[in-house]
């Protein structure tokens, strides 16, 4: 196996970024030296087109796993670092080729040269390391469509890399690029999955979850702690405000006729956020809100519920197929905890036929009727938190928000 010193980090779409591409590099650097504290020995050299890690004796397999799950970077190539002369590429490609043993028969070279100072082309550099290689590495021939070996020569003014692969990372935009967001954390399977796709678009998220006990349990509670946690990875630090909502709840059960229950809770629990947003100093509120899903999922429930706020809400789901939302949830392992069998507030009192076309007028009327505002401003101040950093850890402080 070959023992790479180096791993080149290709940027997504920071590549696209004009004047402010340097502010993306930064928070990505920011990102992925959080993301490594495993691994003290690793340096970061970060630089505009591209990213270097220097390894020094980390095991490269650990590094790669967590550096590709990291939002903002493309691509990862480990290699072998050498002086950026034609000798020296030469003995460090042949070093590479002879360490993959028998497993390599056929071979390609490709060459990328920064440097144009280099006395070759890329063409002429590839034919000398690619007849350098058969001369020495026997048995070993050539093939350009198929090989076993597709042997990268990077050249930069500095050094040269060596490497025979790139693996595949997450792309989009580093988390912290894009602001911070408010993300409804329900339980179920779709709301962990908005939270991470609007992560992958570079916004920070927190989770605010409302619970109601008794009517809810501590299983109900422990399986949103479970998401959070999973998201906490990708986010770097996560913050849970869980939401005391029982009061309101059962309010709700006892004054709004049951048609429209359902609507009156989610204008609630958007006033609740909101109010939570300003306080952390959010700009936007995600939902896993998914057209015509539910019945608080059509247009018009949700230009009814919409009307308590003018902060954006964010639905990265609203038009993606159920089972597109269920494959990616097995790949974050949020799917499996989704599915326990824990009932959240949105199932407890819920009526048996759901107004689905709610009227705005109708709505005020209900609501006039009872003063739900000193409920929601002590759901606020009795608001708790938990915290989750070192790439999951739950720190051990449960307080109170404010």
């Amino acid at each position: 196996m070959v023992n790479y010193d180096h791993m080149i980090v290709r940027y997504g779409e920071i590549t696209l970024k004009g004047k402010n591409r340097g502010q993306f590099v930064k928070q990505l650097q920011k990102n992925v030296k959080h993301a490594i504290k495993a691994f003290p020995a690793v340096k970061i050299d970060a630089r505009y087109e591209r990213m270097v890690l220097t390894l020094n004796g980390e095991d490269y397999h650990a590094v790669l796993e967590v550096v590709r799950k990291i939002f903002g970077v493309l691509s990862l190539t480990p290699a072998l670092r050498t002086a950026p002369d034609l000798d020296s590429i030469k003995a460090t490609a042949l070093a590479y080729a002879v360490e993959l043993g028998d497993q390599v028969k056929t071979f390609k070279v490709e060459t990328k040269r920064a440097d144009k100072n280099f006395p070759l082309d890329s063409m002429a550099c590839s034919r000398e390391v690619g007849a350098h290689l058969l001369i020495n590495r026997q048995p070993l021939s050539v093939d350009v469509h198929n090989p076993d070996l597709r042997l990268l020569v990077e050249i930069k003014d500095d050094a040269a890399y060596i490497s025979g692969k790139t693996e595949k990372a997450v792309g989009g935009l580093p988390i912290g690029s894009g602001g911070r967001a408010m993300l409804m954390l329900s339980g179920g399977i779709d709301s962990p999955v908005a939270g991470y796709m609007i992560m992958k678009r570079g916004v920070e998220i927190e989770c605010v979850h409302f619970e109601s006990p008794p009517y809810t349990s501590s299983r109900a509670r422990q399986k949103v702690v479970d998401l959070a946690e999973i998201l906490s990875h990708q986010n770097g630090k996560m913050v849970l405000h869980i939401v005391p909502f029982t009061e309101i709840q059962k309010q709700i059960h006892d004054c709004i006729p049951d048609r429209y229950s359902i609507t009156v809770m989610r204008r609630i629990m958007i006033r609740i956020v909101e109010a939570l947003r300003k306080r952390r100093e959010a700009m936007a509120i995600v939902t896993g809100e998914n057209l015509g899903q539910v019945a608080s999922q059509t247009l018009e429930s949700m230009y009814t519920i919409n009307e308590v706020t003018n902060t954006p809400i964010l639905r990265p789901l609203i038009s993606m197929d159920k089972n597109d939302i269920i494959a990616i949830a097995r790949e974050l392992d949020t799917f499996d905890i989704s599915i326990r069998p824990y009932e959240d507030c949105c199932t407890i009192f819920k009526p048996s036929s759901p107004k689905t076309k709610p009227r705005r007028e109708k709505v005020h009327q209900f609501e006039d009727a009872f003063d739900f505002e000193p409920m929601i401003e002590k759901a606020v101040q009795e608001t708790e938190k938990l915290i989750f950093s070192n790439r999951g850890k739950k720190e051990d402080a449960l307080d109170s928000l404010f």
